[in-house]
C-alpha cells in the first residue's frame, strides 16, 4: 500500500511537511471536516463522524481543520472528544461567523475574536489552538491594523499558537501575507490552481504555510459523474453551478485523464498527487464523509515524493489552458 512510508517491523507513518515557519510538521494530507460536520453536503450520523476522526489518526494524518461554524460548534467538540490526551495532533480552526443572528454575519472585531477563541478552547478541549484562521474576510479586513494585533495579543498569550487567513481570492491572500499571516489557506486543485501560482512568489519571501483545501473540486476532480448528475436540496453543489457550467467541467476532464496511468489509478488520485506536486503545499485538506471514502483516497494517492510525472506536469498548464481553466 502507497501514501506511507514502511520499514522493516515498524508501523507505517504518513509522510509530513513542514508548515512554513511555524515550524510545525504536519501530515502531507490533512482531514477537513466542513462536509463531514453535515454542513453542505448533507447530514453525517455522529457514529460515523467518530469512525472517520480515529480511522484518520490510525493512519497517521496530524493535522485536522475545522471551524467554529462547522455544526455550529459541534464539529470542534466531537473533535476535542476524540483527541482528548493527544498533542501530536494539530488543530486548525477558523473563525469569524457569528452565528447569533440569522442570518449569520462575518464579524472580526477584536471583541469577537477572543470571545470565539475562548469558545473553540473550551470545545476543543485544548489550553491554546495550534492555528487560528480568520473564516474568509474581506481585504479590508486583513488589513485593518486592530485585527492583526487582536490575532498577536491571542498568541502572546498563548491562546493561539500561530495565526493566518483562510482566503477566498488573491487580493485577500495577498494582504494576508502583507500583514504576516504564518498560514494561509486556499483553493487548489487541477480545476482552480491560478490563485496559488499568482501568490506563489509573496508565499516563498513571508515563509507562510499553505494549506490546499477543495483538492477535489467539491467531487467533481472524482470523475465519476455524469452530465445529468442532480444533487438533492440542502447540497450546496445544486447551486454551485449552472447546469451549462457543470456539463462544461464534466467535459474538460477529459483533456486531464492522461494523467491516470501506471499508479496514478484513479483521476481523484491524480488531482490530489497534482496538489502534493507543488512544495509550497504543506498539506493537502481532504474532505472525506465516511471511512470508506477516506481510506479510498488515502490508498490512491500514492507515497512521493515523485507524484507524478515531470513530463505531465510539465504538459498540464498547456493543456488546462486549451479547456478554458487558469493556471
Amino acid at each position: 500500500m502507497k501514501g506511507l512510508l514502511f520499514c522493516a517491523n515498524v508501523a507505517p507513518v504518513m509522510r509530513t511537511r513542514g508548515l512554513g515557519k511555524t515550524a510545525l510538521r504536519v501530515s502531507e494530507m490533512a482531514l477537513g471536516t466542513w462536509g463531514l460536520s453535515g454542513d453542505g453536503y448533507g447530514p453525517v450520523e455522529e457514529p460515523e463522524q467518530e469512525r472517520v476522526l480515529q480511522r484518520a489518526l490510525e493512519m497517521g494524518i496530524t493535522l485536522i481543520d475545522t471551524a467554529d461554524a462547522y455544526g455550529a460548534g459541534r464539529m470542534e467538540k466531537l473533535i476535542g472528544r476524540t483527541i482528548a490526551g493527544r498533542d501530536d495532533v494539530v488543530i486548525v480552526s477558523k473563525g469569524g461567523t457569528d452565528r447569533s443572528t440569522l442570518p449569520p454575519k462575518k464579524r472580526f472585531d477584536a471583541p469577537y475574536l477572543r470571545e470565539a477563541v475562548e469558545r473553540s478552547l473550551k470545545r476543543l478541549r485544548r489550553d491554546r489552538i495550534d492555528v487560528y484562521l480568520l473564516h474568509n474576510p474581506t481585504e479590508n479586513v486583513v488589513s485593518a491594523e486592530g485585527v492583526t494585533q487582536a490575532l498577536l495579543d491571542l498568541r502572546k498569550e498563548g491562546k493561539i499558537g500561530h495565526w493566518g487567513v483562510s482566503v477566498g481570492d488573491v487580493a485577500v491572500g495577498r494582504a494576508a501575507l502583507r500583514a504576516g499571516a504564518e498560514v494561509i489557506e486556499i483553493a487548489y486543485s487541477l480545476m482552480h490552481a491560478s490563485e496559488l501560482h499568482q501568490l506563489s512568489g509573496e508565499i516563498m519571501v513571508a515563509g507562510a504555510g499553505v494549506l490546499a483545501r477543495s483538492t477535489l473540486a467539491y467531487g467533481l476532480l472524482a470523475g465519476t459523474w455524469s452530465k445529468e448528475r442532480e444533487f438533492p436540496a440542502g447540497d450546496h453543489r445544486s447551486e454551485r453551478w449552472t447546469k451549462p457550467e457543470f456539463e462544461r467541467r464534466i467535459e474538460q476532464l477529459g483533456s486531464i485523464r492522461f494523467l491516470v496511468r501506471g499508479d496514478v489509478r484513479t483521476l481523484s488520485a491524480a488531482a490530489v498527487r497534482f496538489v502534493l506536486s507543488n512544495t509550497l503545499v504543506s498539506s493537502a485538506v481532504l474532505g472525506p464523509r465516511s471511512v470508506e471514502q477516506l481510506e479510498d483516497i488515502v490508498r490512491e494517492v500514492g507515497m512521493g515524493p515523485i507524484y507524478l510525472r515531470d513530463a505531465d506536469l510539465s504538459y498540464l498548464p498547456r493543456i488546462l489552458e486549451t479547456t478554458g481553466l487558469e493556471v
